[in-house]
């Protein structure tokens, strides 16, 4: 990271876990290049003292750095929030700035309930998205090919370039039951695919990663070895392209897409919808 950076200090104060809050405030930080963020999360503030504590630690940040610092909260209690709002700093409500506006388009008042996006531990949304990660772990690398007409998707590609982590993101986030199947060097000396994903083809999406990035995941696994030599790695990803090419089978590259933007594209192309609540 360049010196050159100005370092300014983050905290993000919720009443749960915080992680919406992290969230929110890492995409909206990332628009700003210029600074080196430094990030302080405060979870489970559901009380006032426990809120005068945070105050504390943020107007001394402020003291020390002589810059108030920000703050992205989403407590939902008033007189918690009000205690961190006094502190010295900038202080965002991710919660009321959305609450509001929903409650004058919906003509009712939110329950205001501490830590309810997390909460439904005994919802069926819940239950589902564990069904679907036992799923995806259960069908991972073709390890289990026996229940497969169950799957929303089906990830195709060649080893080590992101189909376990993007299975299990599909699992955790959207309750999706995507299993996941390598393309091995007797698939390209066939032709074809493996007969097994024959009858799913409709649920094939196919992911694939530039050699040179392929090489390097692998050497982390199997060190020099004819595995991870960049000759295997562009054998096989030109043979794995020219595949899904020829049976049709929509795909993208890994290499610069971060999880969440892989996943996404998986939900749009193969016509899922999110189930996200």
């Amino acid at each position: 990271m360049s010196d050159s950076l100005i370092e300014r200090t983050v905290f993000v104060v919720s009443d749960s876990t915080g992680i919406t809050a992290e969230t929110f405030s890492n995409s909206v930080l990332s628009q700003f290049d210029q600074f080196s963020f430094q990030a302080i999360r405060i979870p489970y503030i559901d009380s006032v003292e426990k809120a005068e504590a945070a105050a504390v630690r943020i107007n001394r940040c402020a003291e020390e750095q002589n810059a108030p610092p920000l703050v992205f909260s989403t407590l939902v209690n008033p007189a918690i929030s009000q205690s961190i709002r006094e502190a010295n700093c900038t202080f965002l409500d991710l919660f009321s700035t959305f609450v509001q506006h929903i409650e004058t388009a919906l003509g009712v008042k939110s329950s205001h309930s501490v830590g309810r996006s997390h909460m439904g531990g005994m919802s069926k949304q819940y239950a589902n998205r564990i069904e679907a990660i036992n799923f995806s772990l259960a069908h991972d690398d073709g390890q289990f090919i026996h229940g497969l007409e169950q799957a929303d998707v089906i990830l195709v590609g060649v080893s080590r370039c992101g189909k376990t982590p993007t299975s299990l993101y599909l699992a955790m986030q959207y309750a999706v039951k995507a299993a996941n199947f390598p393309l091995i060097p007797e698939d390209f000396d066939r032709g074809s695919l493996p007969a097994t994903l024959a009858p799913y083809r409709k649920k094939l999406f196919g992911l694939s990663i530039q050699p040179e990035r392929l090489a390097e995941v692998r050497n982390e696994r199997r060190p020099n070895s004819q595995y991870s030599s960049i000759k295997q790695c562009r054998d096989e990803v030109a043979e794995a392209e020219r595949l899904m090419r020829m049976e049709n089978i929509p795909w993208l590259s890994t290499t610069t897409r971060s999880i969440e933007e892989i996943s996404t594209k998986v939900l749009d192309e193969v016509g899922l919808n999110r189930r996200m609540f």
